[in-house]
């Protein structure tokens, strides 16, 4: 959210932006259909966001980490249109909706923040369909390393190392692959020197190589 801010706007904003909230891993943040009352900023921690039908058939749509937003989806509508689990021991800031426009007027620069971050959300929505619609799996599973490798450094991380607090099922339902088949390739990434993996921390050792299988037409 601070991505654009100058410190004194940074300031203004936790100061006004007071509430946080406490989840253990596998909680919810909120549910499907629930009254949407605010948006979440992640402090520490990570999210997946997951659709559940009538079958009990999950499909896992997105993963958030911390300096993340979520629950703008629910903005137009005031239902939140997914649910919202916790990776793992997570913290997050509390912006309710009735207050937004307040907030507005003392960091006017937040309006424009919010936009920004909805225009993120749709290409990023967009992104995944092209993913699921066109891409082998191979490419699938490249184009999800990159994609993380790229969010991470935005957020002032390294892009070259980072935690994955997902496992590799939310991985593969994610991308519309099997447990099998991302493990598989994950392992073969890691044996041709394209990555390294060490329980959830995972290094891109050769970029380029990630690259090339995403641009190479099958």
């Amino acid at each position: 959210m601070p991505c654009g801010m100058t410190t004194h706007e940074i300031e203004q904003l936790a100061t006004l932006v007071k509430d946080r909230i406490r989840i253990e891993k596998g909680e919810y943040l909120f549910r499907l259909g629930q009254k949407a009352e605010a948006i979440y900023s992640i402090r520490t921690g990570s999210i997946k966001t997951q659709l559940d039908n009538h079958q009990n058939h999950k499909q896992i749509t997105g993963f958030f980490l911390p300096g993340e937003v979520l629950g703008l989806d629910a903005l137009s509508n005031d239902t939140y249109l997914s649910n919202a689990i916790a990776l793992e021991d997570t913290e997050v800031c509390v912006m309710k909706n009735h207050n937004l426009d307040q907030i507005s007027r003392h960091v006017p620069i937040l309006q424009n923040q919010i936009r920004q971050l909805l225009n993120s959300e749709i290409s990023r929505s967009h992104q995944l369909l092209l993913c699921l619609g066109s891409l082998k799996a191979e490419q699938r599973i490249a184009t999800f390393l990159l994609d993380f490798s790229g969010r991470f450094a935005h957020l002032g991380y390294s892009s070259h190392e980072f935690n994955l607090r997902m496992n590799r099922e939310d991985i593969g339902n994610f991308l519309g692959l099997t447990l099998e088949t991302t493990s598989r390739i994950l392992s073969k990434f890691q044996k041709e020197g394209f990555i390294a993996i060490q329980q959830k921390t995972v290094r891109i050792l050769n970029r380029d190589a990630l690259k090339d299988i995403v641009n190479t037409a099958h």
